[in-house]
């Protein structure tokens, strides 16, 4: 890789890392091919990235932004987990950490709150942003519902009672 080559990776990680909502890194030392690809579909599905990332080249493109503090986690087969929801890469890391113990979570970083492995961890138990927001979605429609279904009663009760007296009226 040449100087350009270098530089161009550079801002090239910089700019993946400037629009990040959810850094994750990894150690990857053991998976095959076919694993780290099985992850990278997994992590895309999600709507995440995952980069394998040359320590030094990575620790120079972290500068000046929000996770300049993660530099010292680049040590040994690296690799970084990026999203902008900031709960998906951590929910494939952490699920695919289950499964196969070659990768292990080192720490992330959830904007400038740096995080440690078990972070990283609770963090990927909390629902993701479109769950939350069917979630709320499911929270603001069931009142309208209600509110609809009282004032249609009292137009039902109404009736009812109308009917009750038509009824006694040919009874009688």
């Amino acid at each position: 890789m040449d100087r350009n080559q270098k530089k161009q990776l550079v801002d090239t990680l910089h700019g993946i890392f400037a629009g990040a909502g959810l850094v994750v890194v990894t150690h990857y030392a053991g998976l095959t091919v076919a694993e780290m690809t099985e992850l990278r579909r997994k992590m895309k599905a999600a709507g995440a990235n995952f980069k394998v990332t040359k320590n030094r080249l990575t620790r120079l493109a972290l500068k000046d932004t929000a996770y300049d503090s993660l530099a010292s986690l680049f040590t040994g087969p690296t690799a970084v987990a990026v999203s902008n929801d900031p709960v998906a890469a951590a929910k494939v890391a952490v699920d695919y950490a289950k499964a196969n113990e070659k990768l292990v979570i080192v720490g992330g970083a959830l904007g400038a709150k740096v995080l440690g492995a078990d972070g990283v961890k609770a963090l990927a138990t909390l629902p993701s942003l479109d769950e939350l927001r069917a979630k709320l979605l499911g929270m603001v429609n069931t009142p309208a519902t209600r509110i609809a279904g009282v004032l249609q009663a009292p137009a039902g009760q109404i009736a009812r009672v109308l009917k009750a007296k038509a009824e006694q009226g040919q009874a009688a």
